[in-house]
């Protein structure tokens, strides 16, 4: 189904990178908020530190937002990681346009991302290995609450059929 994550993990920083990159893959494409940091928080030490973990094994890594410019560009900058801002997920054109302009493909590219109805659903729209991991800070936003509530009918099912 194209709504379920083709994996599940707690956090983005607990994902075994070095496996990834021992089965194929070169490029990691991330979600921003409550994927790597609290909504709307600046770049942490840990998210600095992730994405130069990640260049040092050998593969890129990519930002791509839904939100603004500016927020996602900063947020890009302080990581050193390339970004698209106002992706449009779950559309699967700023996947592609990702991959690349990282030099990778479908198979050679991973997508983490918190919310399954944009993040997961464009990832498998474009036909990249999509891991779900859980908001970094669960108190959030309303209208994010309500997807939220959108989204607990197909964990239950991911979690089931798993």
């Amino acid at each position: 189904m194209r709504l379920f994550p083709r994996a599940y993990c707690e956090s983005a920083y607990d994902i075994d990178y070095e496996g990834l990159y021992e089965e194929g893959c070169r490029g990691v494409i991330f979600d921003i908020d409550n994927t790597l940091v609290e909504d709307q928080q600046e770049a942490t030490k840990n998210a600095v530190d992730l994405i130069d973990k990640i260049h040092r094994i050998g593969m890129q890594s990519f930002i791509l937002s839904n939100n603004h410019e500016e927020r996602v560009r900063l947020f890009a900058e302080a990581v050193g990681a390339r970004y698209i801002f106002e992706a449009k997920k779950p559309l699967a054109k700023g996947y592609v346009r990702a991959m690349e302009m990282m030099g990778t493909d479908r198979s050679s590219t991973v997508f983490v991302g918190d919310q399954i109805y944009t993040d997961i659903w464009g990832a498998n729209n474009a036909g990249v290995f999509s891991i779900l991991v859980a908001p970094v800070n669960p108190r959030e936003l309303f209208h994010i609450r309500l997807k939220r509530l959108l989204e607990l009918p197909v964990l239950m099912l991911y979690r089931l059929l798993k």
